[in-house]
């Protein structure tokens, strides 16, 4: 790569992007996930085209899942692409394969996570795209996520929670899947074709290949670019809330007996009680608590002394014992209190 000879509008608009939000500091250490499509590829390409400038130290990791008979065929490419360009790329392989999309998002994260700390990397870098975001603010829209799940995929954030020492950062968030293929046509990069990427199995690629053209056709062309500016506007009033919360968190939670003060709950808006109650109750059930388990909280709050829920996920229940709302675990030995933050 060269930056006198690749430079173009979109490397500028990258360059640009890149020091307004202070996202990837001169001479930081930067791991890049690249499987080999066309969105990691252009963004190996443009970091590698901008790095003379920038001093950064740029390594790659290919994550292989182990999912398709040519998987090993993509992994090489990968390494062999990265290598003509002088950059060194890690291949991490699950073993067994992860079962299912949540799972191998899970593991191809931890593997970002270990190789980063492994090799001093400040920044883990992917190539997610304004595209994925809309997606994403789909996806989650359709399963009932509130505001959390519908600004997902930000800027930047913790790779693993309460370990702020390894950052993920996304720089393409505001560029289109079209503007990717574009830029890679221009700079005419090998992609290597990924199969299950047409295969309407997957939720998300019934997402990309069916709803989102259908919108574009109907309704918005620029529909992944209005969706992605949704999410940007549902980030920054999320880390408000966020905000607001934890001071709500603080009047309201005894910690010495777990439990909450419902006379302070009563006097916050119904979306900080809705936040602060989530916030208690995921500590049961981290991956089950729905939107009904927390309005069945919000209940107690007006509710006479000794009133109580059914059993949540897990079995526990939660009870008025004025003017506290304290949650008793029903199950033996179960350990309800092990950690009084939240979690991912």
């Amino acid at each position: 790569m060269n930056l006198a000879v690749n430079w173009s509008p979109f490397h500028a608009h990258i360059h640009q992007t890149l020091k307004t939000r202070g996202l990837l500091p001169q001479g930081c250490r930067v791991l890049v996930g690249v499987s080999g499509g066309q969105d990691s590829l252009a963004l190996m390409c443009l970091l590698a085209d901008l790095q003379p400038h920038w001093q950064w130290h740029l390594q790659g990791i290919h994550c292989n899942h182990g999912w398709r008979q040519d998987a090993d065929a993509n992994a090489r490419f990968v390494v062999q692409t990265l290598a003509a360009w002088q950059i060194d790329c890690a291949v991490v392989t699950a073993e067994p394969p992860p079962q299912g999309e949540a799972a191998a998002r899970q593991w191809r994260y931890g593997a970002f996570y270990r190789v980063a700390c492994r090799d001093g990397c400040q920044a883990v870098v992917t190539g997610h795209t304004a595209s994925d975001r809309a997606e994403t603010l789909l996806y989650n829209l359709i399963r009932g996520s509130g505001a959390d799940g519908l600004q997902a995929l930000t800027w930047q954030r913790p790779l693993q929670e309460r370990d702020p020492k390894v950052q993920l950062v996304r720089p393409l968030l505001n560029c289109t899947r079209a503007q990717i293929t574009e830029f890679c046509q221009t700079q005419m990069l090998s992609i290597w074709e990924d199969s299950t990427n047409c295969d309407r199995t997957y939720a998300r690629n019934r997402l990309r290949l069916d709803l989102l053209p259908w919108l574009r056709q109907h309704f918005n062309p620029q529909v992944d670019r209005t969706l992605a500016q949704a999410a940007e506007i549902l980030s920054a009033e999320v880390d408000y809330l966020d905000t607001q919360t934890d001071l709500l968190w603080q009047q309201c939670w005894d910690t010495s007996h777990h439990c909450l003060d419902r006379r302070v709950l009563a006097l916050a808006p119904l979306a900080l009680q809705r936040r602060v109650l989530y916030r208690w109750v995921k500590q049961i059930a981290p991956r089950q608590i729905r939107f009904t388990h927390v309005e069945k909280l919000v209940v107690l709050i007006t509710a006479p002394n000794r009133s109580q829920t059914d059993p949540f996920p897990g079995g526990a229940i939660a009870r008025v014992s004025d003017p506290w709302i304290e949650i008793l675990q029903t199950n033996p030995g179960d350990s309800l209190h092990q950690d009084d933050s939240e979690t991912d």
